[in-house]
């Protein structure tokens, strides 16, 4: 891809590895947005699970070296490419994809990834609505065909995706249960629309659920750290109830047995295969969009780094043991 003759900052990857392998350079040619492309300037840039498991080459999907991780970028449109008639210079947007990648100064984008993005939401909120917003909006609707009035738990609410699925749930009419690691964490999941938040470190906290969720026990499940509560959300399942993976990080041993008595479903999210079904992808902004002018889609943000900090970013993101709001880069 062309430059437009400047340079920039903008962390480089040359090879799959720990976080260490993020390396930060100043002499990146800023690039030239092409036919149907928009080049921001990004002032946030939101950091997820899945740039470590892409960086360090244990996801399926692999990018060429060396590559610019980030995906959800908010800023200001410096240029834009022939064919582009939805934005021109000086608008605030957001992206739900980028081409050059986000953890940089400048970004290029696709016409059809970049949405406008609100006056009421601050950049860095911006920059926390693609994967977290559109993972929830997947995950519950779209996968789990939650209906109103059904019981939805999200492990692990107080993070980015988790937060937006309390929004979402609470926006949609389910019965909300969330749960955290900290007192902290417990008071955003309420916050965050939950009726009722759960302390995953409390030994008694899946009787707890079961108790507050009744004889009929819960319908939708999203799960964010599946090799660790898989197990466990199969006892708690209604009949008929869905887990739906959106995190793992290792194995687990689970007997498929347990899915026969009650016919409960497990089922996986990926962005990646959302993304390559446009009319699906356009159906979850349409909703989001509207989220953000009633309301109720209102991203709570977390730890900030510089790019400079990129690497304690990653460590800290998957070391983290009590997520608190959206983690994000700002360059």
């Amino acid at each position: 891809m062309s430059s437009v003759g400047r340079f920039m900052r903008a962390i480089r990857v040359h090879k799959f590895g720990n976080p260490d392998v993020l390396k930060l350079a100043t002499d990146v040619p800023v690039p030239s947005p092409g036919d149907g492309q928009v080049l921001i300037k990004v002032h946030a840039c939101g950091v997820n699970p899945l740039d470590t498991y892409v960086r360090s080459g244990v996801y399926y999907y692999k990018l060429d070296m060396p590559y610019t991780p980030g995906s959800d970028v908010a800023g200001v449109v410096a240029h834009v490419g022939n064919n582009v008639t939805s934005f021109k210079k000086g608008d605030r947007v957001f992206t739900t994809g980028t081409i050059t990648g986000g953890y940089a100064e400048y970004t290029v984008a696709a016409g059809n990834t970049v949405f406008p993005l609100p006056e009421k939401l601050n950049f860095k909120q911006g920059a926390a609505i693609s994967v977290p917003y559109f993972t929830a909006h997947r995950a519950l609707i779209t996968k789990a065909r939650g209906r109103p009035g059904e019981v939805v738990l999200i492990h692990g609410a107080s993070g980015g995706v988790g937060i937006a699925a309390c929004q979402l749930a609470r926006a949609y009419g389910f019965k909300v249960f969330g749960t955290a690691g900290t007192d902290e964490g417990l008071n955003i999941v309420l916050q965050s629309g939950a009726h009722k938040a759960f302390n995953h470190r409390d030994k008694d906290y899946i009787e707890k659920i079961q108790e507050a969720a009744g004889g009929d026990g819960v319908n939708i499940i999203l799960e964010m750290l599946a090799n660790v509560n898989l197990s466990n959300d199969m006892k708690i399942l209604s009949v008929g109830g869905r887990v739906i993976v959106i995190g793992c990080r290792g194995n687990i041993e689970i007997n498929p047995r347990e899915t026969m008595a009650k016919e409960t479903v497990i089922t996986g999210v990926s962005l990646l295969v959302h993304m390559a079904n446009k009319e699906d992808w356009k159906e979850t902004g349409a909703a989001l969009i509207g989220g953000m002018e009633a309301g109720w889609l209102n991203p709570l943000i977390g730890p900030e780094y510089p790019l400079e900090k990129t690497v304690q970013a990653h460590e800290d993101i998957i070391q983290g043991t009590g997520a608190t709001g959206k983690m994000v880069l700002v360059p």
